[in-house]
């Protein structure tokens, strides 16, 4: 049997499942997701039940080649050609495969877990012995129950070294990844607050973790962290490192920055030993102490750790999506190369629908541990599942392979300057470009050649926190309840299609925008989901219809409007969607108008309401508790009405993001999820279950030293009560950051500490008392993110979080992260 390629018959013997073996198919891909399958003949479907139930995707991945599926219930619909393997559990299923997967093969393993920087230290792992090792590794940050089953089953038998990080949220999880990676070597990186809240206390998540290494010979710790907790050591044999005692294997006991490097001494094997890191912040010297301290126990000499560790390269672990040049979207993902992260970053192009043409942009892959042959084969089918339209390959591998790239358009160059030399050749115009390249290729100059230079402030957009957000109501809905999401104000200061794409491709039912113009721009974009108009403007319902946009109607002078202009323009049936005002009073037909709104719909065949609504005026807060109910009861009432005028069924929605939590029996048919999905929710405590999504930062154009008494800024109004430093910044209220926050009321993280404003806000730029701070030009600036949240801003300056979004201006450039 092939490392990973195992007959039907044998995985339900494996994971103890029943059913009827159509075909004893060859099984080598492990799928979860139907939307992402690129080997479909020989993939196994796990229909795994979460905030989303995966038996409602079979269809789907059947379609798409797939004939094999690990289910709980076989599905009623027919199709003939599928073998279903039924188990009580689909994720116990998928584990057990995993685990014996892994028990096939006798390499060492080094298990890795913590609070922070699991993947960090398994990524630097991999740069410093990669050289001596072919190593198997999780792609990126895949270290949940589902992540780390598809990591390990790509164990093979020329892999020498697996690295595994295992990340847990709460307690009676650790086993079930033990059992899977069975390290042999443990490694403990910090342990912080992360993912405190799903445990008792700190203490009850430090033993889960160390549940990892119950089977290791060897484990690695911080020995200051792990005070107090000896016992519940599961390894005699420990290697520790410590900056604060000398009886740790490793002490560090000395550190300074040098030239923007981190220079270390420590004690080892009573000798002095020294260590540079090529890194100044706090956590990735930990990090790098973490690695140093793994070598050595792994009999690394110190002269080689020490020659290793110093070319250390930063990880990225996300993708950056940034507006390109010449109408283009550039997906920058210039610091790995391996075909698990192409994998992944190729799911994320296929995500795109603003652009029509779809360009990679990719280097020679190294370290795969397969021959070049297979490699690049499987590198041109990958591009040539995923639809791309135009290549670009960089290496003399890639350029000895061009004969397996069947794609419309390919460019091969033997280097990354050659490339540049002849960029503008290439024409790139209107189109979506991923540039993906091992480290020594120097992509980052090919990303900066494309991306459209911009204004120094810059506002970040975590897609996966977004996605965690709309997963998170998703789990609060009663089943069949559909999602509209609001994209309205240009995705309340986040973006359009950026937004829209992401929300798209995870199946939300609706989107809802304000204005036609917005709706235009969405379809112009690639989105096909419909979309409702919130305040349609009846000059513009030749774009409407164009676009096949949905209008809201509020009022009998639209409604006289919309049909005049359907009967004029022979329309039938046209979607539309009813505002029922509850008691916002701000849009909406009110009780006293139902009656002659059902007799102006009775037999009315130019328009089908597609739905009714009507918008909840206090749903976070409990003093107006009585209000909300009143609300219901009166949609209700104006629901029955007009559906037995109708004589059919309507999608009926009333619940916002608030109203989601907090009136579960008022989701009716629908949701709409507004702010809530940027993560925010006044009826939910910060840290119960949503991410912010944004982060505002800025840098620091100029320090200088004050008086004391100084006047500072326009009018004179700023001054320090001593001698000090203030930092000019690059954030001014053209920006969004309003005149409001000036004079000390508003404050930013520098270097991790907080400064205060100092005299007005200028158009562009402001100042900051940053005396006790050591800071420098250039330093970067944070003006809110998950530690000084939107919320927080706001409550300064006597306003509400949606203010603050919805003002941050569109000068400022936007940066969306994807894991």
């Amino acid at each position: 049997m092939a490392d990973n390629h195992y007959p039907v018959n044998e995985i339900k013997r494996i994971i103890g499942a029943s059913g009827t073996i159509v075909k004893d198919d060859i099984v080598s891909v492990l799928l979860t997701d139907s939307r992402r399958i690129t080997n479909g003949a020989e993939g196994l479907f796990f229909a795994l039940s979460g905030r989303r139930n995966g038996h409602e995707f079979i269809a789907e991945a059947y379609a798409a080649g797939v004939r094999n599926f690990v289910v709980t219930h076989q599905t009623e619909i027919k199709m003939p050609e599928a073998n279903f393997l039924l188990v009580d559990d689909v994720l116990a299923a998928l584990q057990k495969l995993a685990a014996y997967h892994r028990s096939r093969f006798k390499l060492e393993v080094i298990g890795v877990t913590g609070s922070n920087g699991k993947t960090i230290v398994k990524e630097w792992l991999y740069q410093l012995m990669a050289a001596d090792k072919t190593i198997v590794r999780n792609p990126k940050s895949y270290n949940s129950q589902i992540g780390v089953p598809l990591s390990v089953w790509q164990i093979s038998s020329r892999d020498e070294l697996g690295i595994f990080e295992a990340g847990i949220s709460t307690v009676n999880e650790m086993g079930k990844l033990e059992a899977i990676i069975r390290p042999t070597i443990g490694v403990l990186t910090h342990i912080g607050p992360a993912h405190d809240e799903g445990f008792a206390d700190r203490s009850e998540k430090v033993r889960e973790k160390l549940k990892l290494f119950k089977h290791c010979k060897l484990l690695i710790h911080n020995y200051d962290q792990m005070i107090g907790f000896e016992e519940d050591m599961p390894v005699r044999n420990r290697f520790t490192w410590s900056r604060n005692f000398n009886q740790a294997d490793l002490y560090v006991f000395a550190g300074t920055i040098i030239s923007r490097n981190y220079y270390l001494r420590a004690i080892y094997k009573g000798k002095e030993i020294e260590c540079l890191v090529p890194f100044m912040d706090e956590a990735s010297v930990e990090n790098a102490i973490t690695c140093w301290a793994t070598m050595l126990a792994m009999c690394y000499s110190p002269v080689e750790c020490d020659k290793r560790i110093e070319k250390l390269a930063p990880v990225s672990m996300r993708l950056e999506l940034k507006n390109g040049i010449n109408d283009c979207s550039v997906i920058d993902d210039s610091y790995n190369s391996d075909l698990q992260s192409l994998e992944i970053a190729l799911n994320f192009l296929n995500q795109q629908n603003q652009h029509p043409v779809r360009t990679v942009i990719l280097s020679d892959i190294y370290q795969s541990g397969l021959e070049q042959d297979v490699l690049y084969r499987q590198v041109a089918d990958m591009l040539k599942n995923k639809h791309v339209d135009k290549f670009v390959g960089v290496g003399e591998a890639l350029q000895k392979h061009e004969k397996y790239f069947d794609l419309p358009k390919k460019y091969f160059y033997p280097d990354t300057a050659t490339l540049l030399q002849h960029l503008n050749e290439l024409n790139f115009d209107n189109e979506t470009i991923l540039i993906k390249g091992s480290r020594s290729f120097e992509f980052e100059r090919i990303s900066q050649a494309l991306t459209l230079k911009a204004h120094e402030t810059v506002m970040e957009i975590n897609l996966n926190a977004l996605l965690n957000n709309l997963n998170f109501y998703r789990s609060k809905l009663k089943p069949g309840v559909k999602v509209m999401t609001m994209v309205k104000a240009f995705s309340y200061g986040s973006g359009t299609f950026e937004v829209a794409n992401i929300l798209q491709y995870n199946k939300v039912d609706y989107l809802a925008v304000a204005y036609i113009d917005e709706g235009v721009a969405l379809r112009q974009a690639g989105i096909t989901l419909p979309v409702i108009v919130l305040n349609p403007e009846s000059s513009a319902f030749d774009k409407l219809i164009e676009f096949k946009l949905e209008p809201e109607i509020f009022s009998f002078n639209l409604l006289d409007e919309f049909v005049r202009y359907a009967q004029k323009h022979g329309l039938s049936n046209y979607p539309v969607h009813l505002k029922i005002d509850t008691g916002m009073h701000r849009l909406g037909f009110e009780d006293f108008d139902v009656d002659i709104l059902c007799e102006l719909l009775e037999e009315n065949r130019y328009i089908r309401v597609q739905s009714v609504f009507s918008h909840l005026v206090a749903s976070d807060a409990a003093e107006h508790d009585e209000f909300t109910k009143t609300q219901i009861k009166r949609f209700e009432t104006a629901c029955k009405k007009i559906e037995k005028t109708l004589r059919y069924k309507v999608i009926k929605h009333i619940a916002n993001t608030s109203g989601i939590t907090r009136w579960p029996q008022a989701q009716f048919d629908m949701v709409r999820l507004g702010i809530g999905l940027y993560g925010i929710d006044p009826a939910i405590q910060q840290g119960g279950g949503l991410q912010p999504i944004a982060t505002l930062k800025t840098s620091v154009s100029q320090v200088r030293k004050v008086e004391a008494n100084d006047t500072i800024g326009y009018n004179r109004s700023g001054k320090l009560s001593r001698a000090g430093k203030i930092a000019t910044v690059r954030i001014g209220y053209a920006d969004g950051y309003l005149r409001a926050f000036g004079n000390g009321v508003g404050r930013m993280l520098v270097r991790g500490k907080l400064a205060p404003t100092v005299g007005n806000i200028s158009m562009d730029m402001c100042m900051l008392d940053v005396t006790n701070i050591d800071v420098r030009e250039g330093d970067e600036v944070i003006v809110f993110n998950d530690e000084l949240t939107i919320e927080e801003l706001a409550r300064e300056i006597g306003t509400i979080p949606y203010e603050i979004l919805t003002n941050v201006s569109q000068r400022v450039k936007r940066v969306y992260f994807y894991e």
